[in-house]
């Protein structure tokens, strides 16, 4: 199997910041459909991809739709844009990026701050702040508002790529994660699955995984997969026992994270699969973060028994995130193989 970049490149690049994410919604029901049994969209906007098994038992996974963004909150007298931001982002990735307000129709803006050039001593030395930047449209303020309002959303605007073994983009958290579900629903088409598979694009994770916890509450899932990047920070500097993930070493499987102790049973499951059909793995417990997979384990009756597959992301919640074409394989693989022998796992406590 090999990856397939026009598509990829097509899921990254599209817009969808949380609790607008129409664009990424249309194009994934648009791929889905031919897939399985069923398509929904509940009020929320999460797209159930509904897979038929043989028996009366359903699993869940969930990979988020939106990724980070901002929102209008301003518009100033000479045509700058002020906003807030959707999502966790670190200040000092904001400068001078590429963004999209989407407005009456797209404008391209940059964000801006004020120039090092006229900072003072103290200024300088200062870290970023989020609210200190603007975007600049070019436009003055009567034409600005001829397209833009109070609650457009923005989004970044950057090129997939393909660099080395890897490829990067902005969003890689969590679009890569959406075609990996695609494609793992592309392998079972033409197979019999034990359970009903549940495949949950969701909505606003970055804000608080809202959608994945509808969802669960409304699928009440026995079994659980949370699908999502995570920390790779195998880079300069990084001590042994800060890394998380490397890059290339496999997809991960996860143990916990801040909001999630994933149930052993799952992880013990994982590791048997991938093991007996050589899908490369490494382990992942990440301090601090959480990812779909809470909500998908605890937001139902009685709760479900759930695990989540992680892809290994370095540079995550920069401005270009960046994955390993054979972790992505790896997750796809992993993924597919689980879903197809989870009754044969041992879910006795």
């Amino acid at each position: 199997m090999t990856i397939n970049i026009p598509l990829l490149k097509d899921i990254c690049e599209i817009a969808g910041a949380p609790g607008f994410e129409q664009r990424i919604r249309e194009y994934v029901i648009q791929e889905v459909t031919p897939l399985v049994d069923e398509v929904k969209v509940n009020n929320m906007g999460n797209v159930y991809a509904i897979k038929k098994g043989k028996e009366n038992k359903r699993v869940m996974i969930g990979a988020h739709m939106d990724e980070i963004g901002f929102i209008v909150t301003h518009i100033d007298d000479n045509g700058f844009v002020r906003f807030h931001t959707l999502g966790g982002f670190d200040p000092k990735t904001l400068t001078s990026q590429r963004v999209i307000v989407h407005g009456k129709k797209d404008l391209i803006g940059v964000m801006g701050a004020k120039p090092i050039h006229v900072m003072s001593p103290e200024e300088r030395n200062q870290p970023a702040k989020t609210k200190e930047y603007f975007i600049d449209l070019g436009m003055k303020k009567d034409e600005v508002e001829k397209f833009v309002e109070v609650g457009n959303p923005i989004t970044r605007r950057s090129e997939l790529l393909e660099m080395g073994d890897c490829i990067n983009c902005k969003s890689i958290d969590n679009r890569i994660s959406v075609y990996i579900l695609i494609e793992t629903l592309r392998l079972l088409k033409d197979k019999e699955v034990p359970y009903d598979v549940y495949g949950v694009f969701t909505v606003q994770e970055e804000v608080g995984l809202r959608g994945a916890n509808v969802s669960a509450m409304d699928i009440q899932p026995d079994f659980g997969f949370g699908l999502d990047t995570t920390i790779a920070y195998d880079l300069p500097g990084a001590a042994a026992h800060e890394k998380i993930t490397s890059l290339g070493e496999g997809t991960a499987i996860k143990i916990m994270d801040s909001q999630t102790i994933c149930d052993y049973r799952m992880v013990s499951f994982m590791k048997k699969v991938a093991n007996e059909n050589k899908v490369k793995w490494q382990p992942e417990i990440l301090p601090a973060g959480g990812t779909d997979t809470a909500g998908i384990q605890r937001m139902s009756d009685g709760g479900s028994i759930s695990g989540a597959v992680s892809i290994p992301t370095r540079h995550l919640h920069q401005s270009i995130e960046m994955a390993h074409k054979e972790d992505i394989l790896a997750s796809i693989d992993l993924l597919e193989k689980c879903l197809l022998s989870l009754d044969k796992g041992d879910w006795s406590f």
